[in-house]
């Protein structure tokens, strides 16, 4: 009996919630530590960037207007999902960071983690972010935290999985919609992240998953007239420099690149970076001498 031949793996995009090739028709070699051959994967265009802003701008309406339980419920799910693959990507991870099969299991682990870390915070930063602000008037003054819109991510280049779920699900959680440029040398366990989405009740264009040239694909993004923000959690200084000025035509929000701990339990800072503070009046009645009426 012949030895049965291996069944090779088409990487794709993740795009408004389907798998198109690169509108290009490029791809990229992708290697392992030892520069081993291990895929072909997409090798984004502009085009394929733009695209990706049109269907998180599409996503955004519906994602931000759901109950923030109920996001957290979703994010959940896709820990979940990421459980039942977790063989799956301690391969992925392993062979993406020259890691061994234990310390890439333990990345994983991490990884799942943090999505159920940040699956908790949705109905929760409202309460800390947010609240009755005292004033001198017959007046409620009250202050909560909307989404910023569509973010564009630059994942992180080292940490090809844990990184980047820890740049993309405080997006998600807090509402917004997200436009994620994958390591440009190890992308892969970014795009088996996208099958993970798909089938996690995720809403098509929530996440938005490229992969390709750093630079290439973020230079748009950053001057785009409809991303809201940009995390450069993965630029180097040059181009998160080129990035900011670039970013800075349409006031965009910006993250700048820092150094981090992924394994370390992360604060509520990459939440709120992209939030913004909505405060609303509203008169109380009149103000007697027996305290106020409504």
């Amino acid at each position: 009996m012949s030895d049965r031949l291996s069944v090779f793996k088409t990487y794709k995009l993740y795009v408004g919630g389907k798998f198109p090739r690169s509108e290009s028709g490029r791809v990229y070699e992708v290697t392992d530590s030892k520069n081993n051959w291990l895929a072909n994967a997409p090798l984004s265009s502009r085009k394929d960037a733009r695209d990706a802003v049109v269907a998180a701008r599409k996503a955004f309406g519906g994602w931000s207007g759901a109950t923030a339980y109920n996001r957290g419920q979703i994010l959940y799910r896709v820990a979940e999902m990421l459980e039942g693959r977790r063989e799956q990507f301690t391969r992925e991870v392993a062979d993406a960071q020259g890691l061994s099969k234990s310390k890439a299991a333990a990345v994983v682990d991490a990884t799942v983690d943090r999505w159920v870390w940040y699956a908790g915070w949705t109905d929760k930063i409202a309460q800390v972010t947010g609240g009755a602000n005292p004033v001198a008037g017959p007046y409620f003054n009250l202050s909560s935290p909307e989404p910023t819109g569509v973010v564009a991510v630059v994942a992180p280049q080292e940490s090809s999985f844990l990184g980047l779920v820890s740049v993309v699900a405080p997006v998600i959680a807090t509402g917004n919609t997200a436009v994620v440029i994958a390591s440009e040398k190890a992308p892969l366990p970014a795009l088996s992240l996208g099958e993970v989405l798909a089938t996690s009740d995720v809403p098509g264009g929530v996440v938005n998953v490229l992969s390709g040239r750093t630079a290439e694909l973020a230079a748009p993004l950053a001057a785009h007239q409809d991303v809201n923000a940009i995390d450069l959690a993965g630029a180097d200084e040059a181009l998160a420099k080129e990035l900011e000025i670039a970013a800075a035509d349409n006031l965009k929000r910006v993250l700048r690149p820092q150094p981090v701990d992924y394994f370390e339990t992360p604060g509520i800072e990459r939440m709120t970076a992209f939030l913004e503070t909505k405060t609303v009046w509203h008169p109380t009645g009149s103000l007697g001498a027996g305290g106020s009426s409504y």
